[in-house]
């Protein structure tokens, strides 16, 4: 059999080629599991320093895998408060994977906290690395067993399925990520599950929507502990884009259109190394947000790279713990959230990268800033993937 090798055949052949070696790095990037930690080294991050006159949240982490804002965005707002000893808490004090090669230090383990005699006025939690029924059970029970009459719960997104399998949340109002509500729903009936808010409240028992209404959730509950002058303040610390607390939500699931809208942009459209410079004192809520928003927006690679080491402390003193290669690298983009830390000396390193700077005092919500830079680069419709990835209306 003859094999017709014609001209336009083989032009076709090869743009496919062409197409597929364009996309290969962000297929492999999605592709491929971030590992929990394997390293040797011993790490300790700073505790709070303890008032008794403060409330005591506890944000529970999970080693294996805990979704960065889920996580960071109450961290920040609450210690924002400057009312309330804040502590991440985990079962053992391994670092705790938030993104690839990024890992933060647990301030606490669940038998420190109980050596220590903290009671918890609010436990925090968020979407951990199990969403079925094959939970943790050393979580699920720390968390059943430090829950008193007056203890404030919030399940932020997919956190849902842990509060869900504590029973606490039976017969009670809960909601997640609306892309995940199906899954989660058949998983853990007891739960009386809502859509289309972005917080529910059943007495003491709190949940948000998907990973944005982390932020509504928290904003929610310090409005409770602490009154509405604290919340304002707050909510002006990072420049929320409502007067009040968003209230309405759409509960919009990621769809067949919104996956041709990933294709168009992995194969046309160019796939990013994206870098991100942690200094010591970065703004936990405004890296979680950029983190959030870049690495979703399918790019070549997204590391977080440290000039001076593999450690940094943030502004509220969690320990950020860097695996990832430090040598320079051929970034596309390079973003500074402490320009008046980045030098000329530093910039020189990075020869043909475009350097996004912030600027020191953040004039709009972060998550905003990061989606309209996108808009830009990728239109309005890869915006509306992200935003519906994030939950986020």
């Amino acid at each position: 059999m003859k094999i017709i090798k014609s001209p336009a055949c083989l032009t076709m052949l090869l743009l496919l080629l062409l197409l597929f070696l364009h996309a290969c790095r962000t297929i492999r990037n999605l592709s491929s599991t971030p590992k929990p930690w394997q390293g040797t080294e011993h790490f300790k991050s700073k505790l709070p320093a303890y008032s008794a006159a403060k409330k005591n949240v506890f944000i529970i982490a999970d080693a294996k895998m805990t979704e960065l804002f889920d996580m960071l965005a109450p961290f920040y707002l609450f210690n924002a408060t400057g009312q309330a000893n804040v502590y991440i808490i985990s079962k053992d004090e391994s670092p705790i994977l938030i993104k690839r090669d990024l890992f933060v230090q647990p301030q606490l383990t669940f038998t420190a906290a109980d050596s220590l005699q903290l009671q918890a006025d609010v436990i925090i939690i968020p979407a951990l690395s199990k969403r079925d029924e094959q939970q943790d059970t050393i979580v699920i029970n720390w968390i059943k067993d430090h829950v008193t009459s007056s203890t404030k719960v919030l399940a932020v997104c997919d956190g849902a399925s842990t509060a869900a399998a504590t029973g606490l949340y039976d017969g009670k109002a809960l909601t997640c990520h609306a892309s995940d509500y199906a899954g989660l729903k058949a998983h853990f009936p007891n739960p009386h599950w809502v859509q289309n808010i972005n917080v529910t409240r059943s007495g003491n028992l709190f949940s948000t929507a998907g990973v944005s209404n982390a932020v509504e959730g928290s904003l929610t509950l310090i409005n409770v502990l602490f009154g509405k002058e604290v919340m304002e303040k707050v909510m002006a610390d990072i420049q929320y884009p409502a007067a009040n607390i968003k209230e309405e939500h759409q509960s919009i699931a990621l769809k067949f259109s919104n996956k041709v809208t990933v294709a168009k942009k992995i194969f046309f459209r160019k796939n990013k190394a994206i870098g991100l410079v942690l200094e010591d004192g970065i703004n936990e809520f405004d890296m979680a947000s950029l983190i959030e928003a870049y690495s979703r927006s399918l790019p070549a690679s997204f590391s977080a790279f440290n000039p001076k080491g593999s450690t940094i402390e943030t502004k509220y003193g969690l320990m950020l713990i860097n695996t990832g290669d430090t040598a320079i690298r051929n970034f596309d983009e390079l973003h500074v959230l402490m320009p008046e830390k980045f030098s000329l000396k530093n910039e020189s390193y990075f020869k043909g990268t475009t350097i996004i700077r912030y600027a020191k005092v953040q004039k709009e919500y972060m998550i905003n800033v990061c989606l309209d830079r996108i808009a830009d680069q990728y239109g309005n419709s890869f915006k509306n993937f992200i935003k519906i990835s994030l939950d986020y209306n």
